[in-house]
């Protein structure tokens, strides 16, 4: 089977990374970023989920890549795990597809190199590359984190990792995980993290906080949406060479109404691009329609099982767009909400729900095309 990467239909990716021609932007963040990794520092990259982040970590690594082609760079979502074992076995993966070349030797040596992980090893018949899952012995699981970490460290190659959905370890039932990850981290030359993370005032908890393992061990990024005009003019050069082009008048309506949240001005263009001809606002807007119509059966199940105060809560919150002062008496009055401290009660378990995100600006329902549905 030929190496050769697909032909992509669609020049506006949604999900994953496509390679340095489909990426826009974020120039400086990627320069500092290298910048930093190749100085030996650690990152810790904060941002609101579908902004970009991830797309960003890959678009480091292939820089990383371009310059030393045999620097080892493993990528990492955690947000599934829920415990030290969950994450010593996605970190024995992780590290095994980064090194695994082919051939049963180097399949022993790896098996050997990661310890106490049991590896259930098997081969894609079209591909003939291997994949592993692991599991580890109950109790073990510091012991084959010390073994992984080693085997990294032993490996000869400059290496990098990124943890996305870092903030998770903060939850897991294991007393210390921050403590023993951070351990093992500073004394680990040749080996660089990035510490990603969508959950703002976690993540800023762990990393500016004087109680936690891991405060002023990193340099902080923060991603923000891209520069309007930067995205304006790399959206335009793809409708440009389809032939059909794309207003800025079309473009600014979709930025503005998700203030520039990458993923879904990108989904937008997604869809747009897949259209016959030059796009007006009124397409625009059928679009955005259509697009929170497929999930309509989704966010029924979602919010019939809020209690009735969050709900109402949500809602009042989608009408607004964006609430500084969620217990101002005219807030309350004008959505027929119930006592101030109902809703704070309310408030507390839509954040942590991740339903609705805080940030320097107020309160915001999280997903965007949730937003739009509930203020229908």
């Amino acid at each position: 089977m030929s190496g050769k990467q697909a032909e992509i239909v669609n020049p506006f990716i949604v999900h994953g990374y496509a390679g340095p021609d489909y990426f826009c932007d974020r120039e400086s963040e990627t320069a500092a970023m290298v910048s930093a990794l190749g100085n030996g520092r650690n990152l810790t990259l904060i941002a609101p989920r579908r902004m970009g982040k991830t797309g960003l970590i890959h678009h480091v690594f292939h820089e990383i890549k371009r310059a030393d082609p045999a620097a080892l760079c493993i990528y990492l979502d955690i947000f599934s795990t829920r415990s030290l074992h969950d994450f010593v076995c996605a970190l024995g993966r992780g590290v095994f597809e980064g090194l695994y070349t082919g051939g049963e030797k180097m399949l022993q040596r790896l098996t050997t190199m990661l310890g106490r992980l049991r590896p259930v090893v098997s081969m894609d018949t079209l591909t003939g590359k291997a994949t592993v899952t692991f599991d580890v012995a109950p109790a073990a699981e510091e012991q084959s984190l010390s073994d992984i970490m080693a085997g990294i460290a032993r490996s000869g190659k400059r290496c990098y990792i990124a943890i996305d959905e870092f903030q998770q370890i903060a939850q897991y039932a294991e007393t210390g995980t921050e403590a023993r990850l951070r351990a093992h981290i500073q004394f680990m030359p040749g080996v660089n993290f990035i510490f990603a993370g969508s959950s703002q005032h976690l993540m800023a908890e762990m990393f500016l906080s004087a109680k936690r393992p891991f405060y002023n061990s990193t340099q902080i990024v923060s991603l923000q949406p891209i520069d309007r005009t930067r995205y304006y003019r790399f959206a335009a050069a793809f409708f440009s060479r389809k032939g059909s082009g794309l207003s800025e008048d079309v473009f600014n309506y979709l930025y503005d109404m998700f203030d520039g949240h990458t993923w879904y001005v990108q989904t937008l263009l997604n869809r747009l691009y897949a259209l016959d001809g030059e796009a007006d606002r009124a397409t625009a807007a059928a679009v955005v329609s259509r697009v929170v119509d497929e999930s309509t059966s989704v966010y029924q199940t979602l919010t019939a099982l809020l209690p009735s105060a969050q709900l109402n809560l949500l809602r009042a919150i989608a009408r607004e767009g964006r609430v500084t002062a969620p217990h101002n008496g005219r807030f309350i009055a004008r959505h027929a909400l119930k006592a101030a401290s109902s809703v704070t009660a309310a408030l507390r378990a839509l954040v942590a729900k991740e339903l609705v995100r805080k940030d320097e600006r107020g309160y915001t329902v999280y997903d965007r095309f949730l937003a739009i549905w509930l203020s229908r």
